[in-house]
């Protein structure tokens, strides 16, 4: 690539990224936003009662008018519904419960010590896939792939001679990019899930949605972006960098410490009692995790539906082994401390679910979520598209929106309610609606100005290149995200033409009862 072809393409990606960035930084706080719209379901129910729309539900028959909200009956639904709207969310309570786990875990430095340990066993022939593969698992916990494991996969790539910006270009691929991929359920599973039941259940009110609805699918993705990551970074990123020539010197890349290595010890102790509690529970047809209406189905039982509380349990049961035989645990206020911490990063998403659970509440009451379900499955079954197109369409809607909006429970809590029930309407599962929508979320991460962490990883390679701007990431970032889309979308594909389920107790399609 020559030097005038290559500074035509940085300026292409500079106007692009500054007309995006431009529109992001004009649009108000995603709570403010949230808010808006649910004043503005309020002023469009009445509008829309006006006029007497109505549609046939196709299930059932009944016909279906817009309820006015701005009428006795709807003001007093508003005000006395307001906090029940609020506590009830179902994203609310299974998210921060979760995430006390992960903050005893991340407390602790079992999280940070894993990732560490994974990278540096791992042989200089697969350093790279290492790196990527240890980015996707990394986003189990939000913080620590951004804060750690980037900046460290830059030193790890110095150390090995390769040029620092691939490592942490590799290493925030896996991180951001594939943020959907995972071999361990994590926070966003069943923040999603919450989100999705809720949507379903305004078509289907008795339909329900377990928390690893997306796990199959997204196990096996997690190699293939593994693998596609790779693959950039090899053929792509580390030839279009060429040699590092910056002032950096390599660093040493220390060892685990005794105190640390015998916190791994106290933390496997901890995974292997736990995992024969939950063997001995679930194995036996009698056993005590098989509890629940139909023992027979070991996805309604005790294991499957209290998912989100196993993983609060096994992260802090592991975390405390940890921070025990590290000793970077010293009595019960640090732990305290860790679970007080992973609190505070989830104040601003309490303020924006307040506002988020009244406008799903007020799309829900009024059935403009229904209606609009109904006029859009009409309207897709006029153009004809089948379920892979128009599954394509859909992700590549999510992927653009991505861009202005950064937050993956906003952008769903918005599109979740309209997208769900007009899809189940054509025959597509919610659960498989989840995971085209968290394709597209998760492929333009890298390359969005709105992702939280964006400023961050321009602040990392800065220290690089003292040259390197928002157009260098974007630059250096793009064939990830094409490639992952790529790569998720063929295997979609393949999955759908597989007929295979895409995790426990998830269908493909939707069938009404």
């Amino acid at each position: 690539m020559n030097s005038s072809s290559s500074q035509q393409k940085k300026s292409m990606i500079d106007r692009f990224l500054g007309f995006v960035e431009k529109i992001g930084n004009a649009l108000p706080h995603p709570a403010t936003l949230f808010a808006g719209f649910a004043f503005g379901v309020v002023i469009l129910s009445w509008v829309f009662s006006l006029t007497g729309l109505s549609v046939q539900h196709p299930g059932t028959g009944e016909t279906i008018t817009v309820v006015n909200l701005i009428s006795q009956d709807g003001i007093y639904l508003m005000l006395t519904k307001l906090v029940k709207n609020f506590t009830n969310f179902a994203p609310l309570g299974v998210v921060l419960v979760a995430m006390l786990g992960i903050g005893i875990a991340e407390g602790s430095g079992l999280i940070g010590t894993l990732i560490r340990i994974l990278v540096l066993k791992s042989p200089k022939s697969i350093i790279t896939f290492v790196v990527v593969f240890a980015g996707v698992l990394s986003n189990t916990a939000s913080e620590v792939g951004y804060v750690l494991l980037v900046p460290l996969s830059a030193i790890i790539f110095l150390a090995f001679g390769k040029h620092p910006l691939a490592g942490l270009a590799a290493a925030f691929a896996g991180v951001s990019g594939g943020y959907s991929a995972n071999l361990l359920l994590g926070t966003i599973d069943p923040l999603l899930q919450g989100i999705s039941q809720e949507a379903a259940q305004i078509i289907d009110p008795a339909y329900s949605i377990n928390a690893a609805c997306n796990y199959y699918f997204m196990f096996v993705s997690t190699f293939f972006i593994g693998i596609a990551g790779t693959i950039v970074t090899e053929k792509i990123v580390i030839p279009r960098l060429g040699e590092y020539k910056g002032d950096e010197v390599a660093e040493d890349i220390h060892p685990l410490t005794k105190l640390e290595k015998r916190g791994l010890i106290y933390a496997g102790i901890a995974a292997l009692i736990l995992t024969i509690f939950i063997l001995v529970g679930i194995i036996p047809e009698n056993g005590y995790l098989r509890y629940s209406a139909d023992p027979e189905d070991i996805f309604k039982s005790a294991l499957m539906k209290g998912i989100v509380s196993w993983i609060f349990i096994i992260a802090a049961v592991c975390g405390i082994a940890y921070g025990k035989g590290s000793g970077t645990f010293k009595n019960d206020a640090d732990i305290m401390k860790g679970m007080g911490k992973s609190m505070e990063t989830m104040s601003s998403y309490i303020v924006l679910v307040f506002f988020a659970a009244q406008f799903v509440a007020y799309f829900k009451w009024t059935n403009l979520g229904l209606i609009c379900a109904v006029k859009g499955a009409q309207f897709l079954e006029t153009i004809g598209l089948d379920k892979m197109p128009l599954l394509i369409c859909f992700i590549f809607l999510a992927a653009l929106i991505n861009l202005v909006m950064g937050s993956a429970s906003a952008k769903w809590t918005l599109m979740a309610p309209v997208f769900i029930p007009m899809f189940m309407l054509v025959g597509i599962s919610p659960e498989l609606t989840q995971v085209a929508y968290r394709i597209g979320d998760s492929v333009t991460n890298i390359i969005s100005p709105m992702m939280s962490y964006f400023a961050l990883i321009v602040a990392f390679i800065q220290r690089y290149d003292k040259n390197a701007g928002i157009g260098t990431v974007i630059a250096t970032m793009l064939p990830y995200s094409i490639a992952f889309l790529i790569v998720w979308v063929v295997l979609m594909a393949i999955w759908l033409m597989l007929g295979l389920p895409i995790g426990p107790n998830s269908p493909l399609h939707y069938i009404p009862n």
